[in-house]
């Protein structure tokens, strides 16, 4: 990454210090030198600039006079020796103040900021799509560990004190309370439809009078979560005149 930078200083010392020390940085390129605002101006008309060094106090134009007139400008470092335009400058969004006289590591600091702001200005777009791992739990049934992948689950039953996870491989059971279940599983996508039974709601089948289906399984539904749990389900896929 090279950033094209342009100094802009009616003081012959002032230009040659800073041409010295962007020399020294291997990611500076200096494509210009111009003593005013106007000399700038017919720079950026004719070629790409990424950064410039402006000074403020200069003949005609200041440097802040041409921050208020020109639009679209590329990064600004402002150099000056009145430390009075520090707040002032900072308004037009510049990237850093230097006061003269500038030192190196102070010149240093500011173009390591221009080109952190670059880069993350220009990296580009991952418009690839990300694929996560599917969404897993593992539980114990016996002496092994299952390995659960949570979209192929059906639906959960509770008996007595373990509860049976159907899915579309197989069902498997183990020692724990539906409602630890419950709470490790997104609330959007299963549902409480009875003391004793957890579904997923993608899974739904139909609905018919107190019973849910899914696949070849019937499942019960508690009567006074019935309208809850019809609005869950339905939710705004049902056609109707």
């Amino acid at each position: 990454m090279k950033l094209r930078c342009v100094i802009v200083d009616d003081e012959p010392l002032a230009s040659e210090g800073l041409t010295k020390y962007a020399e020294v940085i291997d990611y500076l390129t200096l494509i210009g030198v111009a003593e005013n605002p106007i000399e700038l101006n017919k720079i950026l008309e004719r070629q790409a600039v990424d950064l410039i060094f402006l000074d403020i106090q200069m003949p005609h134009m200041t440097g802040l006079d041409f921050l208020r007139i020109k639009t679209n400008l590329p990064m600004v470092i402002l150099t000056t020796a009145f430390p009075n335009y520090a707040l002032e400058g900072f308004q037009f969004d510049v990237v850093d103040y230097l006061l003269k006289p500038i030192t190196f590591n102070r010149f240093f600091k500011a173009v390591n900021k221009a080109k952190e702001l670059y880069s993350l200005k220009n990296q580009p777009l991952n418009l690839s799509p990300q694929k996560s791992e599917p969404d897993y739990l593992f539980i114990k049934c016996e002496s092994k560990y299952e390995k659960i992948l949570v979209d192929e689950i059906l639906f959960v039953q509770a008996l007595q004190n373990y509860v049976i996870i159907y899915t579309n491989k197989g069902k498997y059971m183990t020692l724990l309370p539906l409602k630890t279940v419950e709470e490790y599983l997104d609330s959007n996508t299963f549902l409480r439809v009875h003391k004793s039974y957890l579904v997923a709601i993608p899974k739904v089948d139909g609905i018919e009078n107190n019973e849910i289906s899914i696949q070849n399984h019937i499942i019960p539904v508690s009567r006074n979560l019935k309208e809850r749990i019809i609005n869950m389900v339905v939710k705004n896929k049902l056609l109707s005149k």
